[in-house]
């Protein structure tokens, strides 16, 4: 979550197209390279599963809440959002994968 975060701060489109899911990754950019949005910080509020990994053995799916602060226009806003996550061998190396999220504050 956090080095996707850091993505989004660094406009680094490549990043955020590799670790989002297959099954659900834009074939159109995200990021638009002229938007003036200024990222303000991140806040993890929770891996939801935390708890339940001490019990099992390898889940391939998991959930991240997490509110991200930013500037449009001199106006502040923030994204809350509890992501989901699969975890995928991909070059023989299990990785994280992006799928989709939703809004708790709608």
């Amino acid at each position: 979550m956090r080095s996707r975060y850091t993505a989004y701060v660094q406009r680094n489109e490549p990043y955020l197209q590799a670790t989002w899911h297959s099954s659900t990754r834009p074939t159109e950019p995200v990021i638009d390279q002229n938007d003036k949005l200024q990222w303000l910080g991140l806040e993890v509020k929770s891996a939801l599963r935390l708890r339940q990994r001490k019990a099992e053995s390898a889940p391939d799916e998991d959930f991240v809440e997490f509110v991200a602060r930013y500037r449009i226009d001199g106006r502040g806003h923030r994204l809350h959002e509890i992501s989901r996550f699969k975890k995928e061998a991909k070059d023989g190396i299990a990785r994280w994968f992006y799928v989709d999220g939703t809004f708790p504050d709608q």
